[in-house]
């Protein structure tokens, strides 16, 4: 048998990347349209409990994505006291192999591009979905994935204004400071959820939300179902990223409940957001519209980023190559 090599990006070979905004879009966008045209295998996400779910468990996630000739499959811890021993809450790594003969191709820290990749899903539903005129986000959470969700979503936006909220007082201040620096524009931290998300044009996370404005963008969030069952009701659309991992069966996620109380169902969901991408569904259809958008997190959109890397690091020089067989 011929040596196979294969690729190792570390956090740092990821870090020196240094993936622009666009790049990081084009990359998960591609992605998408693959799925809309039915070009891609994704198997729904299994879990891994130690102990107890609401404290931390692993997310395992697989997928091909063919025009790009990958298949992969990443696992993701995602334990939310992390932040008290030092540690990001998640910690990710990402397999690439030939789906033609199994050979596996690289192995990537993948703990940034999680957060690039769900930021970018974000970003790429309110490009689609959100009113082209959407001037203030609304936006709760400070953790990992929260910062790539601004950055990305002002890279489509250019704010006018950008309101944070989290539980921790210094967290957010901290978090409004960050992205005040990156994005150069103000970010306000603020006391309260209400004050947060009230009449912005797009609302990420949405827990206690029960009436946003007419023609808002809402992006419930997190693992945990805590979104009001009535908030699908006042929705003209709902639009996931991959239905099959949103089904009945299926556990956690921000509108679980909803799913097996059967008020969200095929029957009433308006798409996935592939299709729209790839152009076989309407997005926005006018600024009269609310919509929701929940995504869970698609494999296809880790191989498709990690793609990304792969071929600039390639370009750079950046990594190592490491004999498998």
């Amino acid at each position: 048998m011929q040596p196979i090599h294969l690729t190792f990006l570390n956090g740092p070979d990821v870090e020196r990347l240094a993936l622009t905004d666009a790049e990081i879009l084009s990359a998960v966008e591609q992605g998408l349209d693959a799925q809309g045209r039915m070009q891609v295998v994704i198997e729904p996400r299994v879990h891994l409990v130690p102990h107890d779910s609401s404290v931390g468990h692993f997310n395992v996630l697989r997928g091909a994505v063919l025009p790009l000739g990958l298949a992969g499959v990443k696992v993701v811890g995602d334990f939310v006291n992390n932040y008290k021993v030092g540690l990001p809450s998640e910690l990710a790594l990402l397999s690439l192999f030939d789906p033609a003969t199994g050979v596996p191709t690289a192995i990537l820290d993948a703990t940034s591009l999680t957060d690039m990749r769900t930021g970018a899903m974000t970003a790429l539903g309110a490009k689609y979905l959100a009113r082209k005129s959407s001037k203030t986000l609304g936006h709760i959470g400070a953790r990992g994935t929260s910062y790539w969700n601004i950055r990305l979503l002002d890279h489509f936006f250019d704010f006018e204004e950008i309101r944070v909220h989290s539980k921790r007082p210094e967290s957010r201040t901290a978090f409004a400071e960050r992205l005040s620096v990156d994005l150069d524009k103000p970010v306000l931290a603020v006391d309260g959820w209400e004050q947060c998300v009230r009449d912005a044009d797009i609302v990420v996370e949405a827990s206690r939300l029960t009436e946003p404005q007419p023609g808002a963008l809402v992006v419930p969030y997190g693992t945990m179902s805590a979104v009001e069952l009535s908030l699908t009701d006042i929705m003209d659309k709902v639009v996931v990223d991959d239905w099959g991992q949103c089904r009945k069966g299926q556990p956690f996620g921000a509108l679980r409940r909803h799913v097996d109380s059967d008020k969200l169902n095929e029957r009433n969901l308006h798409a996935e957001l592939g299709q729209i991408v790839a152009g076989l569904k309407p997005g926005r259809q006018s600024d009269r519209e609310t919509i929701l958008f929940w995504h869970r997190g698609l494999s296809l959109s880790d191989i498709a980023l990690g793609h990304a890397m792969l071929q600039k690091a390639k370009a750079l020089g950046v990594g190592q190559v490491l004999r498998f067989a």
